[in-house]
């Protein structure tokens, strides 16, 4: 008796071990699997894109890990290839500028950002030093105008950059920047690239041609067609322009201009208001699974198709209509479905597509560098995690309402001139 008594006790004490062993197991399985923030996809995706070219530039070796890919219908190769270092740097760094901007957060995010910021200070190093392998001319052609203005871009989004180059890395850029204003912009959103590199010597004490400035305003002003959207050139094309240039750009340079005249204020005024028709344009044009229309030129440019979208998030600048929680929840689901393909990467670069690996839908222009514009769409993360952005319950963005039956309120055009 005495016998089974032990027993028993024996076995209520092992099934006891083993059940709370399991849940232990379950609990830790479940920890594992527990899906990410928004915040931690973002990071993940921005780091996955751009580790590959800032890494790689940090170590003198871009031109020797960075593939030498264009679209299929180049219009000429080789000089292409050429540019494409400048482009990358432009637009990886325009895009990731407001996160190396910001302080704080957690200790991994922390972490992860004074590595970059390491690598980014020795990569533009390596960019502007004759003697490394990776040194790159800004006077190779027209392009490069193009190139110069997004990273005069990132140094205008991120001061803490240009503040911690040294010395003769920035005489060397100054002097580079300078090079490219004997290239003559198309008739076109180029002269906004034009305009941006100008900015920058504005704000930062150097001498600027106001008149580069003036044009591009004048012009821009005189290519709005209405309803919160512009020309791009002489006629209009239903494409994604006014997001990948136009808005961002008159936003940026009618901030820093206006610090110096107030010659702008009442332009600035009806561009701040077109800001907003845009970028509610731009947020009912998410489908509820992230996908959006294909049209128009540059579409390989993924989730840079809101670059305009995602700036006026980063600079607390949305309309009254749209609450950062919705932007935040579209804008994601803009990332997830233009990144989910197996063929999204190769060998850690992009590939030339929108969703995977369609280099048929290329333009004459496009190479590997042009491709990483599409991080701009990664620009709220310059906004540090307590912002309502991305700490407000996940929300429904137009499309999810409006497909779900519920009731919603109506749309209508804006003239703004």
């Amino acid at each position: 008796m005495k016998k089974y008594y032990f027993y028993s006790l024996f076995l209520v004490l092992l099934t006891g071990i083993l059940t709370t062993a399991g849940y232990a197991q379950k609990k830790q399985n479940a920890k594992k699997t527990q899906p990410l923030n928004d915040r931690a996809y973002w990071l993940k995706e921005m780091d996955k894109m751009v580790r590959p070219m800032v890494r790689s530039l940090a170590h003198d070796s871009l031109r020797i890990a960075m593939p030498q890919v264009t679209s299929v219908r180049i219009d000429n190769r080789n000089h292409r290839i050429q540019v494409q270092y400048l482009e990358v740097l432009g637009r990886v760094l325009s895009g990731i500028a407001p996160w190396l901007q910001l302080e704080g957060g957690s200790a991994d995010e922390v972490a992860l950002r004074k590595q970059y910021r390491q690598w980014v200070l020795e990569g533009i190093s390596h960019a502007l030093d004759s003697t490394s392998k990776d040194y790159m001319r800004f006077d190779i052609g027209g392009q490069q105008l193009v190139d110069a203005s997004y990273l005069a871009y990132a140094l205008i989004r991120a001061p803490w950059i240009w503040e911690n180059m040294n010395a003769t890395d920035k005489q060397r850029l100054v002097t580079s920047f300078r090079t490219t204003r004997k290239f003559k912009p198309v008739f076109s959103n180029w002269l906004l690239f034009s305009a941006m590199t100008e900015a920058f010597f504005c704000k930062y004490g150097y001498e600027w041609d106001p008149m580069r400035v003036d044009y591009a305003l004048q012009q821009l002003e005189q290519w709005y067609v209405g309803d919160g959207m512009y020309t791009d050139g002489v006629s209009y094309a239903f494409d994604y322009y006014n997001s990948y240039v136009i808005h961002p750009y008159l936003a940026a340079i009618t901030s820093i201009i206006g610090q110096k005249t107030n010659a702008y204020n009442s332009m600035t005024e009806k561009i701040k208001k077109r800001n907003e028709r845009y970028a509610i344009i731009q947020e009912r044009l998410i489908n509820t699974d992230g996908t959006y229309p294909a049209t128009g030129r540059s579409i390989v440019y993924r989730g840079a198709a809101f670059h305009h979208l995602a700036d006026m998030a980063w600079r607390k600048a949305l309309p009254e209509q749209l609450s950062p929680a919705q932007v935040r929840c579209a804008l994601t689901a803009v990332i997830k479905k233009t990144l989910e393909s197996p063929s999204t990467y190769k060998d850690g670069w992009l590939t030339i597509g929108l969703y995977g690996s369609q280099p048929d839908i290329a333009d004459f222009y496009n190479n590997q560098g042009s491709l990483y514009i599409c991080t701009n769409i990664f620009l709220p993360l310059g906004l540090p995690e307590s912002d309502p952005f991305w700490a407000s319950p996940a929300a429904k963005w137009s499309a999810q309402k409006i497909w779900s039956g519920e009731d919603f309120h109506n749309d209508h055009s804006a003239d703004l001139r």
